[in-house]
């Protein structure tokens, strides 16, 4: 009876090892092999892959090469900015694929594709898979899909909407005004002085989150931040590696900080947010801020369902906040530091938009009504947007056989809009393409894209940037106080180097010389 007992357990664990053995193999070379054969058949190309790695090491190298390059003012930054899309295209064209490790990541330039994309979002979701360390970043309403995406929308929107914003605008200006009073007095001994405005461009945005999120400084909230952007610099190199079952428990040192950090995140955010609700109950006002608009919002949707599951959890607003903070402080930072960059080399546009500022305001502090209508101002931040998108591409994947146009798309594969690649193609925007010529959108982006999906630095379709409107306002009271106060040219010492960890920065900052007015 022994025996047989024996015999059963070395069976069913040879049928166990099998089971394991063919599962690696089909992940590791057949499956990889036959969605090879499909994509080459409908007309993409790319590297043959490689076992197990595909094209991450040389992906790893192109970035590493693209990072310690030097390039000047008039060079095409293209490879720099964004390698793994350079990479690709330039060798296979637009209609490329790579691999990321056993899994193929495809290319889709078409811009009646790309709006397909980004319209049918229950079709074309967020990627999934990869290194379970990354999604302790940031999660929320980013990475929602389904009825869950309906629900965080439907509870966060009131919090963007215009009239709410109207009354963040004075948060806007105190943080920008705090920065002003600083490059004042570094300018007043003799009129001019050369500053790297990167770091308080940050400063700027951190300050607006955190006032206009939670009520607070930005020495309360700037923890979060530095903790955030160290976040950020760990998790990125996972995307170039391949993650095997199991690697996230694993005690690097790596892995432990990225825990850390989100513990502490977690923590001082789960403090903050259990005061307003400690407040609520008590009786007390709704303050103002996005963190009190959306417990609000959150409450009226579960006493209208009379049910706690149809409202956020306290750890749903908490990844809510973390995204409030990366996502508004990163991409409204790149906007104004890119633009700034633009405006010293391009004086006559800064002079065009400094006219235009102090028609509409004098000496006045800007009001919402005048932002919205600095047409100029508006045409060179959508250039901006253009050339300097954020994010230099939009990632999708399908996990079951999907019909994109005419073609059907193999389950189980990546995809990425190459934004910054459609924003700079010829023939889509002419031979200027790489060129600054805000004037492109004197008649708005409509006719300027000629209703082609071709144009999205906050994406498109249902899916849009929420924060979109908040951005944009944030933006332009900072370039109209600044262009009030200041006149601005390139430092000898700046070093062209657009370079991206989640969004697109200078790597080496931002010198420029700035003269009283």
């Amino acid at each position: 009876m022994e025996l047989e007992m024996q015999k059963v357990i070395t069976s069913l664990f040879a049928v166990l090892l099998v089971f394991i053995g063919w599962r690696t193999l089909n992940w590791v070379w057949i499956r990889p092999k036959r969605l090879e054969k499909i994509l080459r058949k409908l007309g993409y190309k790319g590297n043959s892959y490689r076992l197990l790695f595909g094209d991450l090491k040389d992906l790893a190298a192109a970035k590493q090469r693209a990072k310690t390059s030097s390039i000047s003012l008039s060079d095409d930054f293209l490879y720099r900015a964004a390698p793994t899309v350079f990479t690709a295209t330039h060798k296979h064209g637009k209609k490329a694929f790579l691999w990321l490790g056993p899994k193929p990541l495809v290319y889709i330039s078409e811009p009646d594709q790309v709006k397909e994309v980004l319209n049918k979002f229950h079709n074309f979701q967020k990627p999934r898979g990869g290194n379970p360390l990354s999604a302790l970043l940031v999660t929320g309403l980013i990475d929602a899909e389904g009825d869950r995406w309906t629900k965080h929308r439907r509870i966060i929107n009131p919090a963007f909407h215009l009239e709410k914003l109207k009354n963040m605008l004075p948060a806007f200006y105190l943080s920008c005004n705090d920065i002003m009073k600083k490059w004042e007095e570094m300018v007043s001994a003799q009129g001019q002085c050369e500053v790297d405005v990167w770091p308080y461009i940050e400063t700027y945005t951190s300050d607006v989150i955190s006032r206009t999120a939670f009520g607070s400084s930005y020495t309360e909230g700037s923890k979060i931040f530095e903790l955030q952007k160290e976040q950020s610099e760990l998790v990125m190199p996972l995307s170039q590696s391949v993650y095997l079952p199991g690697m996230r428990f694993l005690p690097t040192k790596r892995n432990k900080r990225i825990k850390e950090i989100h513990n502490e995140v977690s923590i001082a955010l789960r403090s903050i947010i259990n005061k307003r609700l400690k407040a609520m109950e008590a009786g007390e006002g709704i303050q103002n801020d996005l963190l009190g608009i959306l417990l609000q919002s959150n409450s009226e949707e579960i006493k209208a369902n009379k049910n706690m599951k149809s409202g956020l959890s306290v750890d749903d607003i908490i990844e809510e906040c973390k995204l409030f903070y990366l996502a508004g402080q990163e991409t409204t930072s790149t906007l104004l530091v890119w633009t700034l960059i633009l405006l010293s080399q391009h004086t006559e546009w800064q002079e065009r938009a400094r006219e235009e500022v102090l028609h509409t305001f004098g000496n006045r502090t800007p009001d919402i009504d005048g932002l919205n209508h600095l047409k100029v101002l508006n045409m060179i931040l959508l250039e901006t947007l253009r050339l300097y998108p954020s994010g230099v591409v939009l990632g999708r994947s399908i996990s079951e056989d999907t019909k994109l146009g005419d073609t059907i798309l193999p389950g189980g594969i990546l995809l990425h809009l190459p934004v910054i690649l459609l924003h700079h193609d010829k023939e889509i925007w002419g031979d200027d393409a790489k060129e600054f010529k805000p004037e492109r959108f004197s008649e708005g982006v409509l006719k300027a894209t000629k209703g082609k999906a071709v144009f999205f630095p906050f994406s498109m379709g249902p899916r849009v940037c929420i924060g979109q409107n908040f951005a944009m306002l944030e933006s332009k009271l900072a370039i109209a106080m600044i262009l009030q106060r200041f006149s601005f040219v390139l430092s000898p010492s700046y070093i062209h180097a657009p370079y991206t960890i989640i969004t697109l920065h200078p790597q080496y900052g931002a010198p420029l010389t700035l003269k009283a007015l």
